[in-house]
């Protein structure tokens, strides 16, 4: 998990998360020097599971997840906002998939700050399916509805170094197109929540120029390439 400023709806995510885990699991929480309560709410949850980092690696959401993914120790990796819900059978779910698969991107429910229904299905809307090609020329894989193991995690790391045009999903997401086995699973596991200070677009319509787009496809396929024969 990635956090910046997210007390308002920490609390709630992580309920959602907590009855899921067992003994062994853990929470990797990585802080962009947040300026509200977020850092006192995590140290007063008081477990054992939960460990915190400050982010260490430069400003910005992709450096932070790429900070928290360098801190985890386990063979199954869940990436997680800070302001959504999962549902009660999110991990099971994905966890028996991930015994077939090396990556696996689970549908949502698009949600406003109240918890109200936008849309039932991101997938519907975005048309959202499998394949190196049509995600690398538009992405459609939401990052906090992605699960893999530790493969991909390895290969994924570290993280192309200009992050303004390699977003920590994207990137992840093509490493596993491109070299491992990826599932999407069509049943929505967690309450996408979009509310004004969301930091990515979470698949929206996407406000970056054409320039910027292509800029952006040219650098991460020159980095996938140089991953590729790593």
């Amino acid at each position: 998990m990635a956090t910046y400023n997210g007390g308002e709806y920490l609390v709630e995510q992580l309920n959602s998360i907590f009855p899921q885990l067992g003994t062994e699991d853990e929470i990797i929480i990585s802080d962009d020097y947040s300026t509200d309560n977020t850092l006192e709410i995590v140290k007063e949850l008081n477990d054992p599971r939960v460990k915190i980092y400050l982010n260490s690696l430069g400003k910005g959401y992709t450096r932070n997840f790429e900070n928290a993914l360098s801190q985890c120790t386990g063979d199954i990796i869940f990436l997680c906002d800070q302001d959504d819900v999962w549902e009660p059978n999110k991990v099971q779910r994905m966890s028996y998939l991930l015994s077939k698969n090396d990556l696996v991107v689970s549908d949502c429910k698009v949600v406003n700050d109240k918890l109200e229904t936008i849309y039932n299905s991101h997938f519907s809307i975005h048309r959202t399916s499998s394949g190196f090609l049509k995600n690398f020329i538009k992405p459609r894989y939401i990052g906090a509805c992605m699960a893999f193991n530790r493969r991909v995690l390895d290969c994924s790391l570290p993280f192309p170094k200009k992050q303004k045009y390699c977003a920590h999903d994207y990137w992840i997401s093509l490493v596993a197109e491109m070299k491992f086995n990826v599932a999407t699973l069509d049943e929505p596991l967690m309450l996408y929540r979009r509310h004004a200070h969301n930091a990515s677009s979470g698949g929206e319509v996407s406000k970056f120029s054409l320039s910027h787009k292509v800029s952006t496809r040219v650098y991460t396929g020159i980095c996938l390439l140089l991953r590729w024969i790593r």
